[in-house]
């Protein structure tokens, strides 16, 4: 095997691995993404059954 053919056989063995990792990294954004929403959406939700309860009962409280 000549040395010209090592060096390309070389590249293209680092090229298919960079696209190979570069495609399970955005698999893992994507899904890191989603959770992401689905985290927030939840905080919201219960931040606005909280919010509600709280001033539900700061308004059925007697001060007078």
């Amino acid at each position: 095997m000549t040395a010209t053919k090592q060096i390309w056989q070389y590249y293209w063995v680092r090229f298919t691995a960079s696209v190979q990792r570069d495609s399970e990294r955005g698999e893992v954004s994507a899904t890191t993404v989603v959770m992401a929403a689905a985290l927030i959406a939840l905080a919201i939700a219960v931040g606005a059954t909280i919010t509600s309860r709280v001033t539900d009962k700061a308004n059925s409280l007697d001060l007078g």
